[in-house]
């Protein structure tokens, strides 16, 4: 699964012909990179560009002819006015086939991973529940209800593997790693009520791996170098995975080369 497959009859290739693509995070570097990906290698009828500030990432060389519309949209995912708004204005492009959340937070100015029971905070542990846990359940809510009901479709949103509990052996980060354990059950819950009305929808938590983003920037020194990857690499990996699933592996947390990781 290293390299982006692009045969016509691929499963991400059924996806595109049944309608429009949402990317939730598309300011950010796998967002952006996601957008890329899409735009050069699947023609969707819509393809969404969901972020704070509303930008739309321009088209890679190559990519300026693609017939897929490329739509910016403003939204705050942490007020859900602003989620339901954006929704609605969404569904007027008709349903969806592929809704890719690539948002999250580790660290920032205000707060960062805690290393000991010391640092714990009620803020910082709220704040990082409503970032990557509450703001990814509610766009599931307002966004899982216009997928498409013709075939296939896939809600993924980007979690991590120290969100799994049976493999947490080191400690620390306690936030970090509540806040995706907490996505992970949301994840797995949705997917249960979701497939009682879309039979063949795919509702997944999916660990990107570390890549080189600002996210992970300050974390990356112990990495290995084959373990760090681009934006772009971890884009192709994302992809390859959505393609790879079928409606049986719905509510599981996927690493990004398919292995399925325990809870």
């Amino acid at each position: 699964m290293d390299s982006l497959n692009t045969d016509q009859d691929n499963r991400l290739q059924a996806l595109a012909r049944l309608g429009n693509a949402v990317i939730i995070g598309s300011s950010g570097g796998i967002g952006q990179a996601l957008v890329h990906k899409l735009l050069a290698n699947f023609e969707f009828k819509s393809l969404f560009c969901l972020s704070r500030s509303g930008h739309r990432p321009d088209p890679l060389a190559g990519a300026e002819t693609s017939r897929t519309a490329l739509i910016g949209l403003p939204m705050d995912l942490t007020h859900e006015d602003s989620i339901a708004e954006t929704a609605l204005k969404v569904s007027q492009a008709g349903p969806l086939s592929l809704v890719l959340v690539a948002t999250g937070m580790l660290q920032d100015t205000q707060q960062s991973p805690e290393k000991t029971m010391r640092h714990l905070s009620a803020d910082a542990l709220l704040r990082s529940f409503q970032i990557n846990a509450v703001g990814p359940a509610l766009l599931a809510k307002h966004f899982l209800p216009l997928m498409t009901r013709q075939g296939p479709s896939v809600f993924g949103a980007l979690s991590a593997r120290v969100g799994s509990i049976s493999d947490n052996r080191s400690g620390g980060w306690y936030s970090y790693r509540a806040s995706k354990a907490g996505l992970n059950m949301l994840i797995q819950t949705l997917a249960l009520e979701h497939a009682r009305k879309f039979p063949l929808g795919i509702c997944v938590a999916i660990h990107p791996g570390t890549v080189d983003t600002q996210l992970s920037k300050p974390f990356q020194a112990g990495v290995p170098a084959q373990k760090l990857f681009t934006p772009d690499q971890s884009a192709g990996h994302i992809i390859n995975l959505v393609q790879h699933l079928t409606p049986e592996d719905t509510g599981g947390l996927f690493a990004w080369d398919g292995q399925k990781i325990s809870p």
